[in-house]
């Protein structure tokens, strides 16, 4: 309840970035806290957009497991004022792949995750929403599914998908605070983690034994992969430093990188005419 109230008078102080007058009227950003009533209010009328999150678990050196879980969700709650948007409950397991055999990690079968996913977007969009972003925390298979599953929901339904793999898109911050674009656990995502809660970044633990460049397209593969800190290029992108400072500015650049993107998408949507 004093969540609740907290954050109401937040929206109402500062506007959060709207311009439609609704920010006072808006209870909560996140899907779990709404009743029944409160939601029928708010959506499509006041909010039509909604941000899902999507990750798995899986080992990430030497940050958390659920490191591809918290990362969007972080980006989700601090973008979501700002596009005004909802954001809708977390899917936590994906398809890990070739790290899955690592302990801790989860695997969830394309033929099962694919139909699962696309329900949970059919009922977002039974809900009313027309924009749906989706914003991933796992790259490998998982992001050709989703890209896939979104396209399929957006044509038979007539509503707006974006997918926005976080790390990918916003890579040129990565380039500006570390000098290199990073890796799977690389210095990139493992400062994103440092950022949000430095207590899960375990420093001592790191050995250079436990990264591996990312093998080039059709040179070959290993299952489980060798190493769980995976360099988009070799000699570069190792998470050493372990700068507060730096991962800060990088989690700020991210989340600013996001919300630019889905801003400029959603302005192209409603000058084409799609909302």
């Amino acid at each position: 309840m004093m969540r609740r109230l907290w954050l109401a008078g937040w929206l109402v102080v500062t506007g959060a970035g709207l311009s439609n007058g609704f920010a006072q009227e808006i209870p909560s950003r996140q899907m779990d806290d709404l009743n029944w009533m409160e939601f029928r209010e708010l959506v499509p009328a006041k909010v039509k957009t909604v941000l899902l999150t999507t990750g798995t678990l899986e080992p990430h050196g030497v940050v958390n497991n659920g490191a591809d879980n918290l990362a969007p969700v972080k980006i989700a709650e601090a973008i979501a004022p700002e596009v005004n948007a909802l954001i809708a409950p977390h899917i936590p397991y994906g398809v890990t792949g070739s790290l899955a055999a690592y302990p801790g990690a989860t695997n969830i079968p394309a033929e099962a995750y694919a139909p699962y996913v696309r329900a949970v977007l059919a009922g977002l969009v039974r809900n009313g929403f027309r924009n749906i972003i989706i914003i991933n925390g796992h790259g490998g298979p998982q992001t050709q599914i989703l890209n896939k599953l979104a396209e399929d929901v957006g044509l038979e339904s007539k509503v707006n998908t974006l997918v926005v793999n976080w790390w990918s898109a916003c890579s040129d911050a990565a380039v500006e605070v570390f000098g290199n674009t990073g890796g799977h656990a690389g210095e990139n995502e493992t400062a994103f983690i440092q950022a949000i809660n430095p207590k899960l970044v375990v420093k001592d633990r790191y050995s250079a034994v436990t990264t591996t460049p990312a093998p080039a397209p059709g040179t070959w593969s290993a299952t489980p992969f060798p190493s769980p800190i995976i360099l988009y290029k070799a000699g570069e992108g190792a998470p050493r430093d372990f700068d507060q400072k730096k991962a800060d500015i990088y989690f700020h650049k991210v989340n600013a990188c996001v919300a630019g993107l889905v801003k400029d998408t959603l302005r192209k949507w409603s000058a084409a005419g799609f909302n």
